[in-house]
């Protein structure tokens, strides 16, 4: 007869109390989805690490003051986008300039090239919203937390969570117009194209 694993709020308690191998456990269960969220609200895997890691230190420390009024994954994900906007306005403050990658890239076949290329363009699209709506949008769009979730994970109301994202589904359609209409442009002369770019079309 197997023994039922540990519910969530279980590892929590049982790390409270002094257990050495309950939160590697609880973080083992999540790690993956938490990576993700890092990962995409930093875009940049070793940022994201440092975010994760933090945020993990974070939980680690302050497992105490977790009071089960939300669910743990909520709690860990709040720390995890808490430890990335903290990380990107600290770069904000201090911007550097990253260095450019070295050695030929593996062969990849021409649609994983087209999908890595899009992916890329969407992911650097994103990191030109504002960090706030980047955190909802990354929590509501891409994760598919609901609204209340993700205001509880962000610690703002509803309405915040919905206008920031509306803000942001506007913006990534003006940054993100041309993957779906990519011939928009490929007749228009270039000074044309220069005036639009100047006027943020």
């Amino acid at each position: 007869m197997s023994v039922p694993a540990l519910s969530d709020a279980d590892l929590i308690a049982a790390h409270t109390n002094g257990d050495p191998h309950a939160f590697s456990e609880l973080f083992r269960r999540h790690r993956d989805r938490l990576w993700a969220v890092a990962l995409r609200t930093m875009r940049d895997p070793d940022e994201a690490a440092d975010a994760l890691q933090d945020a993990m230190i974070s939980a680690f420390r302050n497992a105490a003051s977790f009071r089960a009024e939300s669910a743990v994954t909520t709690w860990l994900h709040r720390i995890v986008v808490n430890a990335c906007l903290d990380r990107i306005r600290r770069r904000q403050a201090r911007p550097t300039v990253p260095l450019p990658e070295t050695g030929p890239e593996p062969a990849v076949p021409r649609d994983a090239i087209a999908d890595r290329d899009t992916s890329m363009v969407v992911q650097e699209a994103l990191s030109q919203l504002p960090e706030d709506q980047r955190a909802a949008i990354v929590l509501v769009d891409v994760e598919g937390y609901s609204v209340a979730e993700s205001a509880v994970m962000l610690g703002v109301a509803d309405g915040t969570v919905k206008s920031r994202c509306a803000r942001g589904r506007a913006r990534l359609a003006k940054l993100l117009g041309h993957l779906r209409n990519p011939s928009a442009d490929a007749n228009v002369p270039d000074d044309a194209m220069a005036m639009r770019r100047r006027e943020g079309r």
